[in-house]
């Protein structure tokens, strides 16, 4: 099969080691593939007008201009199980297929969240810090017991309900809100359903495991934080514009709530592209804003911050990788999987 024949795929956000093993896979399909550490946006004009399935990552955006650009893209596939970066219902006008890695790192993320929680429970980092620096004390590292406390669950979905049999091998008391309540798994695992203004006023911990939608973009607010214990920690592995960074600056600073933990912070895909400080032409005051808190919120003394590596472990990416080229083949065998539809 000569070139011209093959399936041209582009593989944009990609680290060495993936390439590695990714050539590996497309050379034996018979792929046309090329690899970028590029977000898809910043892809060369010339790669953009040939391909037709590009593969994307947690920071492409791909909106209607980008598509615009892509005139041959037929599938994307994208290795994540979020797509709010994806404008999904501007592919489904053009006809361009969609799909996601709906399971690669459920107990992953519930590890690295709980990694947080005890991590901001027992001011592991603040400790670690100071030992680093050749300070044992102990001033001002007084901690609480996760045993016996509630434990909030926004969101009882795949990620959720491993953080839920977390907290019940730990003898944390466990409440969940969800739009969709399951009442046998809640049996099961010895949890309870409650609203969400209840969940939020009892909850000791409050991990958040939504996906970001127009309906859940800053559930939590300033509102919703007032119900909260202000002993009470947050910790957020989900998606950054869920929590208001504002309203939880404000409530940390008057001592309103005890702390954070983030792996995600919102306007995360701005921060990670520093010249839009410098040369977008584009910026706007609410991403300027959206910067600043931010940054904030990384040297805030009660909040931890990772940069998005809840999902980041050697068997969840090779998970991610898998599903990947399983979409991108069954697609080309006309069966396609694992797609997704517009959300509101």
């Amino acid at each position: 099969m000569s070139s011209a024949d093959k399936t041209k795929v582009i593989f944009a956000e990609i680290k060495p080691w993936e390439r590695d093993l990714l050539q590996r896979e497309t050379e034996a399909a018979g792929w046309d593939a090329g690899f970028f550490a590029e977000q898809a946006e910043q892809l060369p004009a010339e790669v953009k007008a040939q391909a037709q399935v590009l593969s994307c990552f947690i920071r492409s955006q791909v909106s209607a201009e980008l598509l615009d650009q892509m005139p041959e893209l037929k599938l994307i596939s994208n290795r994540s199980t979020g797509y709010d970066r994806i404008d999904v219902e501007e592919c489904r006008r053009r006809g361009i297929v969609v799909c996601n890695v709906p399971q690669y790192g459920e107990n992953t993320v519930a590890e690295h969240t709980f990694g947080l929680m005890l991590s901001l429970a027992r001011h592991i980092y603040a400790a670690v810090d100071r030992a680093k620096r050749g300070d044992l004390s102990i001033e001002g590292l007084l901690g609480f017991d996760l045993y016996g406390k509630t434990l909030g669950v926004l969101g009882a979905g795949r990620i959720g309900l491993h953080v839920i049999r977390i907290g019940r091998a730990m003898n944390m008391r466990v409440l969940a809100y969800d739009a969709k309540p399951e009442p046998l798994l809640a049996e099961v695992l010895g949890f309870e359903y409650v609203e969400l203004d209840d969940l939020l006023s009892q909850a000791d911990v409050l991990t958040i495991h939504v996906p970001l939608l127009p309906t859940t973009k800053h559930l939590i607010n300033n509102e919703k934080l007032a119900l909260m214990k202000s002993s009470a920690i947050l910790v957020n592995t989900a998606r950054g514009a869920i929590v208001d960074s504002a309203a939880l600056l404000s409530a940390l600073n008057e001592d309103r709530l005890a702390g954070a933990a983030l792996d995600v912070l919102e306007g995360e895909e701005v921060i990670s592209e520093d010249r839009i400080l410098l040369d977008a032409p584009d910026v706007t005051t609410e991403s300027l804003s959206l910067v600043v808190d931010a940054y904030k919120l990384m040297h805030h003394p009660k909040v931890l911050v990772t940069g998005h590596i809840g999902f980041y472990s050697h068997e969840a990416l090779a998970r991610i990788l898998h599903t990947t080229l399983e979409n991108i083949q069954a697609f080309l065998r006309g069966e396609p999987q694992n797609t997704v539809s517009s959300r509101s």
